[in-house]
């Protein structure tokens, strides 16, 4: 029986956050390509999502552990020149930009689905059954026109609805991307994607890496998940790049085994966890940051209620008249706890940066959150280009901030 060393809770909350980022100061005088680069690769991926209330949900996890930070950096990184080329995007933790050098870790999920054998995409793979041949003639047009967008193919049928009633020819590009066949060439307009063919977007030296085996690329993805969550259930490592269940529990014994792994016992967690062997334990954290709905820290809600006391969930698809904190709430990190939550919205317009509501959490105090939230806030205005912040003029965080 293997012995399982235990944790506190507030050890386990602590060795989370370091492991995400928040265990060292943010860069002085600003940051640059290489801050941008290696935040990315601590965490692994960035989550994509089409929200922008703010900016969009890859842009704000690298604001969260970086402060003022140039988009730029990132954008060249996911959408510019072959040479400039750092990340690509894949399904992973729902969509997402990866580093280049996670493609061949990918590869075995590209074969299943080209062999309409993977896990999920049910909708994909019955659109392959049944439409082989309109596959075939998307990706021959893509390959004499490319790179091309849904909307641009020549033959690619009516919407089906609005939001993801996707017509045939996006259903098509959307197979060939899982498959790997395709990938992002850039993003247009409102964040429409724009595809070509894998080889002509990515780098000859990343195409040309070795395609390690489904069981070995499973393993090295959840070596990077348990760096990245620091201390994890098997369900939290299993999430963070969306692996199957069986394929999780196969290869987490391998991985104790090898002492990739170490078991261990956190108080008050009803499962047993594991400890990334390399992680740092730190005895205090400091740290201040606005979390975006989609940030690796918080996007298991699960994790984030047994990390933090903290229970979230993102109201956007709320009824208004239901919604308990706001349409798009970011949890307040301030040193090593979750002590409050804002509703923000940058006004573009006005050059405002809204803050519609702040609550505080359970048995904080609001001059302790006040000064922190103001300052943190401020920050992001100026990260966004807006000129103001609005804060809330009802409640005692709100009032303590105008204060």
């Amino acid at each position: 029986m293997v012995k399982r060393h235990r944790l506190s809770a507030a050890a386990a909350r602590r060795i989370a956050l370091a492991a995400q980022g928040f265990g060292v100061s943010r860069p002085n005088g600003g940051s640059n390509a290489g801050h941008v680069k290696r935040a990315i690769e601590r965490l692994g991926l960035l989550q994509i999502d089409s929200v922008n209330v703010l900016a969009r949900a890859h842009y704000l996890p690298l604001f969260s552990r970086l402060g003022n930070y140039d988009a730029e950096h990132l954008d060249r990184a996911a959408w510019g020149r072959k040479s400039q080329r750092r990340l690509f995007e894949f399904w992973a933790h729902e969509a997402s930009l990866l580093p280049l050098s996670s493609h061949p870790l990918f590869r075995w999920r590209m074969q299943r689905a080209a062999a309409n054998a993977g896990d999920g995409k049910g909708k994909l793979h019955e659109f392959r059954r049944e439409k082989a041949a309109f596959i075939g003639e998307v990706r021959r047009e893509l390959a004499d026109r490319g790179p091309l967008a849904a909307s641009e193919l020549s033959n690619g049928g009516e919407r089906r609805g609005p939001w993801w009633g996707w017509n045939d020819g996006k259903l098509a590009l959307e197979w060939l991307f899982f498959a790997g066949e395709v990938t992002t060439a850039t993003r247009r307009g409102t964040f429409e994607r724009v595809y070509d063919l894998t080889e002509r977007v990515l780098p000859e030296e990343v195409l040309d890496l070795p395609t390690p085996a489904a069981e070995e690329a499973q393993r090295a993805l959840l070596r990077m998940s348990a760096r990245a969550l620091g201390v994890a259930t098997e369900g939290d490592l299993r999430d963070y790049f969306r692996l199957g269940v069986a394929d999780t529990r196969a290869r987490l014994g391998q991985l104790v085994e090898s002492g990739d792994l170490l078991p261990v016992e956190v108080e008050g967690w009803s499962k047993p966890a594991y400890l990334d062997p390399t992680a740092r334990q730190p005895r205090r954290i400091e740290a201040r940051a606005l979390l975006a709905p989609f940030d690796p820290l918080i996007w298991e809600r699960a994790r984030t209620h047994r990390l933090f006391d903290f229970f979230y969930r993102i109201e956007i698809y709320t009824p208004l008249a239901k919604r308990k904190h706001g349409y798009y709430v970011l949890p307040f990190l301030l040193d090593d706890r979750l002590m409050a939550r804002v509703d923000l919205k940058a006004d573009r317009p006005s050059s405002r940066l809204l803050v519609h509501a702040a609550h505080l959490e359970p048995g904080v105090e609001a001059r302790h959150v006040a000064a922190p939230l103001r300052e943190e806030l401020r920050l992001m205005a100026d990260w966004l280009g807006l000129e103001d912040v609005s804060l809330p003029r009802t409640g005692s965080l709100g009032r303590a901030m105008r204060g």
